[in-house]
């Protein structure tokens, strides 16, 4: 499988970086471990604009200086102290633009993914969600800042046909009430009709 090139992701528009990663398939190899999944969900973020964004107004902190890197290198960090979300660094140095990856179908590896899951029967809970999908490729917070671009790297991102845009899907992004205006962009994307792009709670009104 051909990986992609540090230009696939050194592009400024990340919206659109996020929509083409669709489809495309993320590879782990871990102490021999190899297990590889297709992206079937993903939200775009952008600073300097974006409130929504870790980077809003160019906020340059311990955390998100890996977001300010040249696109092609993963930004992972913890959510709630709990959860390890892996996102792709987009745009070229200094952009702190990134494209949160939220949901794959799992391909190789599958009793890799379950055993580290702790679960027994292939289904979506598997990895259909940003912090399950990162625990059942093996994706930490200590890979921070790797490059996604070397053909034998820990983790990787091979090329995949581009799905048709009928088949994708845009809409709000999850988990920003804060963000004011920002809410409300469009920025979340997933394929049709797929079983393995997670879950959202719908706002009780």
């Amino acid at each position: 499988m051909t990986i992609l090139s540090a230009g696939f992701y050194c592009r400024e528009d990340t919206v659109q970086i996020a929509k083409e990663l669709i489809g495309k398939v993320i590879i782990t190899e871990f102490n021999g471990l190899l297990t590889s999944a297709r992206i079937v969900e993903t939200e775009a973020y952008k600073a300097p604009e974006d409130k929504a964004c870790h980077a809003y107004l160019n906020r340059k902190t311990k955390r998100t200086k890996t977001m300010f890197l040249p696109g092609g290198v993963a930004y992972i960090y913890l959510c709630y102290g709990i959860h390890h979300l892996f996102n792709v660094v987009t745009g070229p140095e200094g952009a702190a633009h990134a494209v949160l990856i939220r949901a794959v179908e799992p391909l190789a590896g599958q009793e890799i993914m379950l055993r580290r899951r702790g679960l027994d029967k292939l289904k979506p809970q598997l990895s259909a969600g940003p912090g399950v999908m990162s625990k059942a490729l093996g994706i930490e917070k200590a890979y921070d800042a790797i490059s996604l671009t070397e053909p034998k790297g820990l983790i990787r991102i091979a090329d995949a046909p581009v799905l048709p845009f009928s088949e994708i899907i845009a809409g709000p992004r999850v988990g920003i009430d804060y963000a004011e205006e920002c809410v409300d962009w469009p920025w979340r994307f997933y394929q049709r009709d797929c079983p393995w792009v997670s879950k959202i709670r719908k706002k009780k009104s």
